[in-house]
């Protein structure tokens, strides 16, 4: 091999072994170097000279203090929601209340306020737990697959979306739908009580483990709950409302076996519909 095939096969050693730039323009024999005290240090370039530091320094740029926000204890919170609610005399009012609500952290992970959908003063209000994705890109109730199955449901006993009244017990999305927690229903909660009292519906019906169990005050699952007929009062209400547990269209998608049970609470709604009309 000459001296020219002898250099492009380094070259191209050092471009394999990912060598892609030089640090001087001639070669340097370290081993040259090591041999001889103070070399090393010789081939080093001298280091720049240190300029004294000006006689004026600019003046420090002044401080901003924040205040701490507020920190308010569940309890301070609850209170804080049971008076915002309850001074709502309608739905409209009561959306913009709950807009303006700071004391649930999920306002500020949330995309959109998922507030209800369907017709006010409705016969039957359905309640579910917290919005899902498509519902917090929308900010509709129940319209994501959950919701297409929610409404096959209606249909099946002859209602349609329009017939009803939809929402959830949380109007904003948990991040990732991980469940609520408690703190987050119980600053949540006093605005739903006043979104029932508001629409007044003859027939509750609460979609979920998570709306029954926090409505109807148990630790009972929904497997407990569901195929029994409950009653739910409020001290604003003028009479207890019927209120019956159903399995969420989520879990039926999950559990396409669990349809002949959900069937059968819907057959009780419509028949405890014709009774009350």
């Amino acid at each position: 091999m000459n001296r020219r095939d002898a250099l492009i096969s380094l070259l191209r050693w050092y471009a394999e072994a990912g060598v892609d730039e030089s640090i001087g323009a001639m070669p340097v024999d370290r081993y040259a170097h090591a041999s001889r005290p103070g070399a090393v240090a010789a081939a080093r370039p001298p280091a720049a000279p240190q300029r004294p530091p000006p006689d004026v320094q600019p003046p420090a740029a002044p401080r901003t203090t924040l205040a701490p926000a507020a920190l308010l204890s569940r309890d301070e919170t609850t209170r804080s929601a049971r008076t915002t609610a309850a001074g709502a005399r309608t739905l409209d009012e009561l959306r913009t209340a709950l807009a303006s609500f700071d004391g649930c952290a999920l306002k500020h992970t949330a995309a959109n306020l998922v507030f209800g959908d369907g017709q006010a003063g409705a016969a039957v209000m359905f309640i579910g737990e917290a919005p899902g994705a498509e519902e917090d890109r929308q900010g509709v109730p129940f319209v994501g697959p959950a919701g297409k199955l929610l409404d096959r449901m209606l249909a099946a006993i002859g209602l349609a979306r329009g017939d009803v009244y939809i929402t959830n017990i949380l109007p904003w999305r948990p991040p990732g739908n991980r469940s609520p927690t408690d703190a987050e229903i119980a600053a949540c909660l006093p605005f739903i009580e006043r979104h029932i009292e508001l629409v007044a519906p003859r027939l509750l019906v609460l979609v979920g483990g998570t709306a029954a169990k926090t409505l109807l005050g148990t630790r009972d699952g929904i497997m407990k709950l569901r195929g029994r007929w409950f009653t739910y009062e409020s001290v604003h209400m003028a009479a207890p409302i019927p209120a019956r547990a159903i399995f969420h269209p989520a879990y039926l998608l999950r559990s396409p076996a669990q349809k002949r049970e959900a069937w059968i609470d819907l057959i009780a709604i419509r028949r405890r519909l014709a009774e009350a009309a």
